[in-house]
């Protein structure tokens, strides 16, 4: 009982990270519909797992359960993107800025090693792994901060924006210099520099919004000029 017990849970877990990464790639395009069938098919599950990732999905912002019409992948509007962005800014600010006063010897060394991972598949261009790694590096920072409040208020919020902080690095020297803030992140927590780290932190995010607001606004022209010409 408890080994089908353990494997259910693996099962769900593994369901609701694979439907995140669709999610967050791009592969489940924003406004889709998510058909829990053909996601169950795809995915080689029954619907029970698909049903339950996405209420998680919902929680975390990703997904919208909309009335009469089922599980819609967000879509978020210009200025909800810039907005989200800014607060997104300051909350990695604080973080960082607090990490820097608290992160212990043990989270610098996981880190370094995350760092060193991240960069091995930068060099492959290999941009799912390096996200998921990125994202574990912005996670640690926020949990050396050592305020669960802080920590709640990012996950939630960093949610309605991980696909667009996943399409800014599509970009290739727009990649490359957040490769390089990333280093510049890890030297200024070792140096326990906290005004630094809380600046390399805000500059970051706000590169990564003005990159995400360039291509919106060049995908809805773009949409403009195909709907004129037809």
């Amino acid at each position: 009982m408890a080994i089908e017990a353990a494997h259910s849970q693996n099962l769900h877990e593994s369901t609701f990270q694979k439907l995140r990464s669709l999610l967050v790639e791009g592969k489940i395009a924003p406004g889709s519909k998510l058909n829990e069938r053909e996601l169950a098919e795809s995915l080689n599950v029954s619907r029970t797992p698909i049903r339950e990732a996405i209420r998680r999905l919902a929680a975390d912002g990703l997904v919208e359960l909309i009335a009469n019409r089922g599980a819609i992948a967000v879509e978020l509007s210009l200025e909800d993107v810039i907005h989200t962005f800014d607060v997104i800014a300051d909350l990695e600010g604080f973080s960082g800025e607090l990490a820097a006063n608290n992160i212990s010897a043990a989270t610098l060394s996981e880190l370094e090693a995350l760092q060193y991972e991240m960069l091995a598949s930068y060099a492959r261009r290999d941009l799912s792994s390096y996200y998921k790694l990125n994202l574990r590096i912005h996670h640690l920072i926020n949990q050396a901060a050592n305020n669960p409040v802080l920590s709640r208020l990012f996950s939630q919020v960093n949610a309605r924006i991980e696909a667009l902080r996943f399409r800014s690095n599509q970009d290739g020297v727009k990649w490359e210099k957040a490769v390089e803030e990333h280093q510049e992140m890890l030297e200024a927590l070792k140096a326990r520099d906290s005004k630094r780290m809380r600046k390399i932190m805000m500059q970051h995010v706000m590169n990564k919004r003005d990159v995400v607001v360039q291509l919106l606004k060049a995908e809805a022209s773009s949409s403009e000029v195909a709907e004129a010409s037809k």
